[in-house]
C-alpha cells in the first residue's frame, strides 16, 4: 500500500466518523476526520496531500456539495465522493453532472464495496496526478527542445553570416587564394587566382593543380605537409609571384593544401 495515500472522511455525525474509520482503517490509509465542510477545509490546508474525499451530504452551515464545490476549485485533483441517503441521489448527481463529485455512495454501506470504492477513488487520483507530472514533464522536454531547436537556428544563420563575409573577404584579396585536396585536386579558388590562373575564363574548381601550376609551385605544396613553404618570385606564365603553401585542417576538418599567390 501507497503509505502517501491519505483520505478525508467529513460527517457531522461522530459515530459514523467512527464506523468509516473502522472500517477503512485496516487498507492502510492515513485518514483525517472533520466533522463539517469548514473544518475539511481547514484541514486540506494543512494536508494538501489529501487524495480521497468521502463527505456526507447533509450537514449543519455547509452540505457537502457545497463542501465539495469548494474543494474542486481549491484542490482540482482530488478525488471527491458523496456518502448519502438514497434521498439525496437527485441532488448529488447534478454535483457528478458538473464534476464536483467523482461518485456516490449510500448509506447504510456495504463494508467491502465501499473499501472498494474508496480503493478505486485513489487508483483514479493517483493516475491522474501521474498523468499530469508526465504532461509537466513532457511540456518542459518539448520546451527544452525549442530552446535547442532555436539556439542551433541562431548559431546556423550565424554561420552561414560568417561564411558569406568570409567568402566576400576571400574574393576580395589582392592574392590568389587555392584549395587543393590530397588528390591535388582545386577545391577553391577566389577570384584573383581565376584571373591569374583561368586560361579563357575556365572554372578553376575540380581542376588537377598540376596542368595549371608550374612544376615548382607543384613540389612547394606537395612538401608543405608536415609545415609551411614559402618561395619568392616563382614563375607563373609571363609573370611571378610569390607563394605560400600551408596544411589545412588546423581549425576545420578540411584535408588539404592551401596555397596563397602574391604578385610582387
Amino acid at each position: 500500500m501507497n503509505p502517501q495515500r491519505t483520505l478525508l472522511l467529513v460527517d457531522d455525525e461522530e459515530n459514523i466518523l467512527r464506523a468509516l474509520t473502522r472500517v477503512l482503517r485496516g487498507d492502510g490509509y492515513r485518514i483525517l476526520r472533520a466533522s463539517g465542510g469548514g473544518e475539511g477545509l481547514t484541514l486540506l490546508a494543512k494536508h494538501p496531500e489529501v487524495g480521497v474525499i468521502l463527505s456526507d451530504q447533509r450537514m449543519p452551515s455547509m452540505t457537502g456539495i457545497d463542501f465539495l464545490s469548494q474543494v474542486r476549485e481549491r484542490y482540482p485533483d482530488t478525488v471527491r465522493m458523496i456518502l448519502s441517503g438514497y434521498t439525496d441521489l437527485q441532488t448529488v448527481t447534478g454535483a457528478i453532472n458538473e464534476g464536483a463529485v467523482y461518485k456516490f455512495l449510500t448509506k447504510p454501506w456495504e463494508d467491502e464495496l465501499l473499501r472498494a470504492n474508496v480503493e478505486e477513488a485513489f487508483r483514479h487520483c493517483e493516475l491522474g496526478r501521474e498523468n499530469e507530472r508526465l504532461t509537466r514533464e513532457l511540456q518542459a522536454s518539448n520546451e527544452e527542445l525549442e530552446r535547442r531547436v532555436e539556439e542551433k537556428t541562431r548559431q546556423v544563420l550565424l554561420n552561414q553570416r560568417v561564411l558569406a563575409i568570409s567568402q566576400e573577404v576571400l574574393e576580395h584579396l589582392p592574392a590568389g587564394v587555392l584549395g587543393i585536396d590530397d588528390d591535388g585536386i582545386i577545391v577553391l579558388a577566389n577570384r584573383q587566382a581565376h584571373a591569374l590562373l583561368s586560361r579563357s575564363g575556365q572554372n578553376l574548381l575540380d581542376q588537377a593543380a598540376g596542368t595549371l601550376l608550374s612544376p615548382a609551385i607543384c613540389a612547394l605544396f606537395r612538401h608543405a605537409t608536415d609545415q609551411p613553404a614559402d618561395a619568392r618570385d616563382i614563375p607563373l606564365g609571363e609573370t611571378a609571384v610569390d607563394v605560400h603553401c600551408g596544411r589545412m585542417g588546423q581549425d576545420t576538418q578540411s584535408q588539404g593544401t592551401l596555397v596563397v599567390l602574391t604578385q610582387p
